[in-house]
């Protein structure tokens, strides 16, 4: 029987609820949409946002063959089965009627077919859920195809792109971040669902959620199979029910990672290491949280504790050559060092300041004086002249002298 969350699925932006900030008018994601603009993209944000959603809304309103799978079971094989798939003319219905059909052993796709008489080949559309679990190598297999136009990618991942997409194929997508929704949308969500749900109960339901639209439908329609009628006891008795089936790890995910950087940052190493554990516990990548811990120790420990960004790789190198379950020893060795750090966030500061001189001002001119002068030319121009080593003149371009990033 399909499930509840799919038969409320939106198929039109008219009917989808939040990130508002990319789909209310004027907004990117719907003048994509409303102009036809054919490109590749990544949707970044957390579980129940709508990611899957609008990527199939997308592709709807493009008229675009439109394939469907998770990084989780797919591979390159998978993908040159849809290209070839395509080839051949074995290309199916719009997105908003797809039908997941298998692809090799792995791989779940949806596929859609047009008419004999359909001429001109329509946009392909390739849609992987939780791209961050694509290597390295089947990510650089992808690239080839984005850049000849051969299909568009759309990837979704509630992981940081920046470290989880290759550079190259990042820079040939946009980036579009969704919000955790908020507990209005998760109540117009609720009500969709056509189920009586009673205030406290909804309430409840809102804050376990957590913005996961996708768990707060499932966890009703459980409760209403189960249960008949909902009340605040059934939805708490429904969560403990091993009837019920949810990604625990992603439902947490990111509050979970969240309390844990708040907590190194307000110098609570006993909180930080209670939300190490809940994520150790909940199998969450020691990578993840390792690299997490790099970007912690320079943003804000920096220049109180230098020695802190030393401790934060070197976690992260025991947490690549040992893994589990050893490596949680070196996750909780950096994590309470980290947390009895001093903070400073000079350094971070410093450089998002100049940052945005550098963005509001472009490449403003180089001092002569600090420049290279490998010809005669260059030194007859004045370059380099009146160098010399450990120089007290600023060496910032002249529109910029005296101006302080480090304070």
């Amino acid at each position: 029987m399909e499930p509840l969350a799919s038969k409320i699925r939106p198929k039109t932006l008219a009917e989808f609820v939040g990130q508002e900030h990319l789909v209310a008018p004027g907004k990117p994601l719907r003048e994509a949409i409303e102009k036809k603009h054919l490109f590749s993209f990544i949707l970044w944000g957390p579980p129940g946002s709508g990611k899957t959603t609008l990527a199939r809304i997308y592709a709807n309103a493009l008229d675009a063959e439109f394939f469907e799978i998770s990084a989780v079971d797919s591979g390159k094989d998978d993908i040159k089965q849809i290209l070839g798939s395509s080839r051949a003319g074995n290309v199916g219905k719009r997105a908003g009627d797809e039908k997941r059909v298998g692809l090799g052993l792995a791989a779940r796709s949806a596929l859609f077919e047009s008419s004999a008489s359909e001429l001109s080949p329509r946009p392909k559309v390739l849609f992987i859920d939780e791209i961050h679990r694509f290597n390295k190598a089947q990510q650089d297999f992808l690239l080839p195809f984005v850049e000849r136009g051969e299909l568009s990618l759309i990837g979704a991942t509630t992981e940081n792109p920046s470290f989880e997409v290759i550079p190259a194929l990042l820079s040939r997508c946009r980036v579009f971040v969704l919000n955790e929704l908020t507990p209005e949308n998760m109540g117009e969500i609720i009500k969709r669902t056509k189920i009586k749900v009673p205030k406290d109960a909804k309430e409840w339901l809102t804050a376990m959620a957590a913005g996961d639209a996708r768990q707060a439908i499932g966890v009703l329609e459980s409760a209403q199979n189960l249960y008949g009628k909902i009340t605040l006891d059934v939805l708490k008795e429904t969560i403990q029910s091993r009837t019920l089936r949810y990604d625990k790890k992603g439902e947490e995910h990111f509050n979970t990672i969240s309390a844990f950087i708040k907590s190194m940052r307000a110098s609570q190493p006993d909180a930080a290491l209670y939300y190490l554990a809940r994520m150790v516990e909940a199998g969450e990548d020691p990578l993840f949280i390792a690299r997490r811990m790099v970007v912690f120790a320079s943003e804000d420990v920096g220049l109180a504790v230098p020695t802190a960004l030393v401790v934060a790789n070197a976690v992260f190198r025991a947490c690549e050559t040992i893994g589990y379950p050893e490596c949680q020893i070196n996750l909780a060795h950096g994590v309470a060092y980290l947390a009895e750090c001093k903070k400073s966030r000079r350094s971070y500061d410093a450089y998002f300041e100049a940052l945005a001189d550098v963005q509001e001002l472009g490449n403003l001119p180089v001092p002569k004086k600090i420049r290279n002068a490998p010809t005669k030319l260059m030194k007859a121009e004045g370059y380099h002249e009146g160098y010399t080593m450990y120089d007290k003149e600023s060496y910032l371009p002249e529109k910029l002298r005296g101006k302080k990033y480090l304070k």
